[in-house]
């Protein structure tokens, strides 16, 4: 969950985000203040839990390049039960795990996992249709990186329960080049707001 800016310019991001819903709504994640590190608006997070509904009991989560763990955290305060987080950064792994002791004080009913991983890497190794909800939002400039996230996670996805592939992506870039990566799949739910355009994808299983 991270992207580079330009030198020519100067993004003011904000010092904490928060969780929108479930046992921990409210409760502030904190942001780090490190180069490339951008994490996703309350707004845009909104929309998307509103998108999947507010209840994900019983969904298996994979959220990748995790950055604040804004996307896996959201998900285990809505009741999934299981929640993989994957951040290779070691200062930012270190966040991420500060964050989630904090939140311990109200314990949610899923396992959350939060691995020092490298998050292409860990997909790969996944079972077909292992996961049913899987967060991809990379570091904008690597956009090779993004394609193979997402070529991998339409074998590794199975939402037929609900869920689904969420994809952010840089609004450089068009949408159509991001939905034939996986064709056997189609942007259910679409967004774009400033620099970001993000794709909810649904294999029609469900």
């Amino acid at each position: 969950m991270a992207s580079k800016a330009t030198p020519s310019q100067k993004i003011e991001l904000p010092k904490r985000v928060r969780i929108i819903g479930g046992v921990w709504r409210s409760r502030l994640l904190t942001v780090l203040d490190l180069p490339g590190l951008r994490p996703t608006t309350d707004r845009i997070r909104e929309t998307v839990f509103n998108w999947l509904g507010q209840d994900l009991t019983d969904l298996d989560c994979l959220d990748l390049f995790s950055g604040t763990g804004a996307f896996g955290f959201e998900a285990a305060s809505r009741g999934a039960s299981r929640v993989v987080l994957l951040e290779k950064d070691k200062k930012v792994y270190a966040s991420l795990t500060k964050n989630f002791a904090l939140l311990q004080s109200s314990p949610v009913s899923g396992q959350v996992e939060i691995l020092h991983r490298d998050s292409l890497e860990y997909l790969k190794q996944q079972a077909d249709q292992s996961s049913n909800l899987i967060f991809i939002d990379p570091p904008f400039q690597d956009s090779e990186l993004l394609d193979r996230a997402v070529i991998e996670a339409g074998r590794v996805c199975d939402d037929s329960r609900g869920g689904g592939i969420y994809v952010e992506f840089s609004a450089n870039r068009a949408r159509q080049e991001v939905e034939a990566l996986i064709p056997d799949w189609h942007c259910g739910k679409y967004l774009e707001a400033g620099q970001v355009k993000a794709c909810l994808f649904r294999s029609g299983r469900d």
